[in-house]
C-alpha cells in the first residue's frame, strides 16, 4: 500500500509540474478580449514547452499546424492587441511576436512559409541586474504597413532560466485578417523552424553569470 501511495504521489506531481506552465489562450484586439482560445489555435500539448530546434511545432506549439476549427478575427493595420495567458510568465527570458501571411486563407496555412519578427520584450539592465518582462499580458501594435490578407500572428517565449539545459519555446497562434494595410514588404524574414541555432548568443546564455547584455535570438526587428 505504502509503494501504491508514493506511486500515487509522484504522478501527481508530474501532472502538476506539467499543468503548472503558461500558455497564451486568449487575444484582445483594442479593448475587446475574446474567450480563451477564440481565435487562437489550441494547442495539444497542455501547455507543457516544445524544446526541439527542427520542430514545426516550433511555429504555432503542438496541435497548432491546422486552423481548420480556428475562427479568423478582423483586424485593422495599426490595432493594438494583446496576448494573455493562463498564469503569468516566470521563467526568465525574451518575449518575441511574429507574422506570417498566408498564401490564401490562413485556416488552410500552416505555417510553413515566411516570419517576419516585429517586436521584442527583452531584459533591462540596471544597477548589475537584469529585469525580465514577467507578466500575464503583452500589448504591441499591429505593423501600419503591412499588406491587407490572412494571417498568423504569433508570440513567443523563450525560457532560458536553467543554463545548460534545453531552452524552453512557448508560443501560440492567433489568426487575424488585416485590413486597412499599406505596401511595404516586411523584411527580414526566416523561416520557423529554422529561425533559431543552438549557437545563438541568446540562446545559450547564462543569466546568473556576469549577464550584462543580451541579443534575443532570431531575425532583426521589422519596423514600418
Amino acid at each position: 500500500m505504502k509503494g501504491i501511495c508514493s506511486l500515487v504521489a509522484a504522478l501527481s506531481l508530474a501532472v502538476t509540474e506539467v499543468s503548472g506552465h503558461y500558455i497564451f489562450q486568449q487575444l484582445s484586439i483594442g479593448s475587446k478580449k475574446f474567450a480563451v482560445y477564440e481565435h487562437l489555435r489550441k494547442n495539444a500539448n497542455y501547455n507543457s514547452p516544445v524544446t526541439s530546434l527542427s520542430s514545426n511545432d516550433l511555429r504555432c506549439n503542438v496541435g497548432g499546424a491546422s486552423g481548420a476549427s480556428t475562427v479568423t478575427v478582423d483586424a485593422t493595420a495599426g490595432d493594438a492587441f494583446t496576448f494573455t495567458s493562463d498564469v503569468a510568465v516566470y521563467h526568465q527570458g525574451p518575449i518575441s511576436l511574429y507574422m506570417s501571411k498566408a498564401p490564401g486563407s490562413v485556416n488552410d496555412y500552416d505555417g510553413s512559409g515566411e516570419w517576419f519578427k516585429f517586436f521584442d520584450f527583452g531584459p533591462t539592465f540596471s544597477g548589475g541586474q537584469a529585469s525580465w518582462p514577467l507578466r500575464t499580458t503583452y500589448t504591441a501594435n499591429i505593423p501600419k504597413c503591412i499588406p491587407n490578407g490572412e494571417y498568423l500572428l504569433r508570440i513567443q517565449s523563450l525560457a532560458i532560466h536553467n543554463p545548460g539545459s534545453t531552452p524552453q519555446f512557448y508560443v501560440s497562434c492567433a489568426q487575424v485578417n488585416i485590413t486597412g494595410g499599406g505596401s511595404k514588404t516586411p523584411s527580414p524574414t526566416v523561416k520557423i523552424p529554422g529561425a533559431f541555432k543552438a549557437t545563438d548568443p541568446g540562446y545559450t546564455a547564462n543569466i546568473y553569470n556576469n549577464f550584462k547584455s543580451y541579443t534575443v535570438p532570431g531575425p532583426a526587428v521589422f519596423s514600418c
